[in-house]
């Protein structure tokens, strides 16, 4: 029903330098000389190393990877290639994902609001496992795709201190749980285990013990109201990469440990995630060109190639995560140049596409770029074309070691 997630070894699995990644950068720039558009950078050295350290600290949980977060062809494949599986929330994620020869048994359907034309694409590619929290959701699965597996989706408390939360629309209630599971069952559907998810951008990971609890709570419901007995467990997504992604993953051990030690001593729980950002952030690099420029009040303004209509829409809530370094083509490595108060702004007509304020630049001319690093998550499959500036153009460069 789920298929394995394995990592395929025998590959480079080193994330490539800063002063690599800046070399091929400016020889990028350097074969179009006429370059002014933005452009990423994708280095697959990267995703190989996240896929190892997921496994190495999350060995039991198989990773299906969240398409919304970025859905980049090369990424995508990389990801196929490494043996993830997939989180597809629509018909046409889950089309793009069968494009690569992935096949359907490594894909979680994981909305639980559906379009009736979407279950039914579902039923005939045979994309059988998806997720539900209403009574709704289970008459349309019943109607166009009765032999799917489903996994309840449950609110969680919202105890990770997470920047978004999902409880507010999705998720089934305590008191819902029961009629639900009671609605299944009349209606002959198979409900094989739970999802939940904690939040986007946690911060505190004693939330998965929290959650964890509440799922096992809805296993034993099921078991008592005399449901087949469940078998997977779908911790959802929140994680980042970095030390956090340690500290969750100890605390995702620690709870499956005291909720579930039976089975996973015997193997018959089969536990799933639904990660993006952990995937997807860090190995991503846009690079942007300076299009204009003037100073105000000592304060040195300069305009870029993408702004926050494009790939920096994340920008609107997450300033704190801006990592920019500037790359002058007389002087790439900046040293020992005076920095001055600056202010980056988009390229659109929106006032508020402004990108940086009261950031240390040294003085760029047009044509010297900003590189902004750790840029997969929620960029390229967020922004638009608002005046013409197209953020689904901007091309992708593959790197690797």
């Amino acid at each position: 029903m789920v298929g394995e997630a394995k990592l395929i070894k025998n590959r480079v699995t080193k994330p490539v330098s800063r002063d690599d990644l800046f070399h091929f950068i400016k020889s990028a720039i350097s074969n179009e000389q006429q370059q002014t558009d933005p452009f990423y950078v994708l280095d697959l050295g990267a995703i190989r190393s996240l896929v190892e350290t997921w496994f190495h600290n999350l060995p039991v949980v198989q990773p299906f990877y969240a398409v919304k977060c970025n859905p980049n062809p090369a990424f995508l494949k990389e990801m196929a290639a490494l043996g993830a599986g997939f989180d597809c929330a629509s018909l046409p994620e889950i089309e793009t994902i069968l494009s690569l020869g992935v096949s359907p048994d490594r894909i979680v359907f994981a909305n639980t609001c559906k379009p009736e034309s979407h279950i039914k694409y579902a039923a005939k590619v045979g994309v059988n496992l998806t997720t539900f929290d209403s009574n709704c959701e289970l008459e349309k699965i019943k109607k166009w795709h009765p032999k799917c597996a489903l996994l309840i989706r449950i609110k969680v408390p919202e105890t990770s201190g997470a920047t978004f939360k999902f409880g507010s629309k999705f998720g089934a209630l305590p008191e819902e749980i029961v009629p639900l599971l009671k609605a299944a069952q009349e209606a002959k559907l198979q409900v094989v285990g739970v999802s939940f998810h904690i939040g986007s951008r946690a911060i505190n990971f004693h939330a998965f013990e929290d959650a964890i609890g509440a799922a096992k709570t809805t296993f034993d419901t099921a078991a008592q109201l005399g449901l087949p007995k469940m078998h997977i467990l779908d911790i959802g997504g929140g994680f980042t990469s970095g030390p956090k992604f340690t500290d969750a993953a100890s605390s995702v051990k620690v709870a499956l440990q005291k909720y579930f030690p039976s089975e996973l001593a015997d193997g018959n729980l089969k536990i799933i995630a639904e990660p993006g950002r952990f995937f997807a952030n860090s190995p991503f690099t846009l690079t942007t060109s300076v299009i204009g420029k003037r100073e105000r009040a000592e304060v040195k303004e300069y305009w870029i190639s993408d702004g926050i209509s494009g790939s920096m829409n994340f920008l609107k809530y997450d300033h704190d995560e801006v990592i920019c370094t500037p790359l002058i083509m007389k002087n790439p490595t900046c040293k020992e140049l005076k920095t001055w108060s600056s202010t980056v702004f988009g390229p659109t007509c929106d006032a508020d596409d402004t990108v940086l304020k009261g950031f240390e630049l040294p003085e760029l001319d047009v044509n010297d770029w900003l590189v902004f690093h750790n840029m997969g998550a929620y960029t390229s499959s967020r922004g638009n074309d608002f005046n013409g500036f197209k953020t689904s153009a901007i091309p992708t460069i593959a790197y690797e070691n």
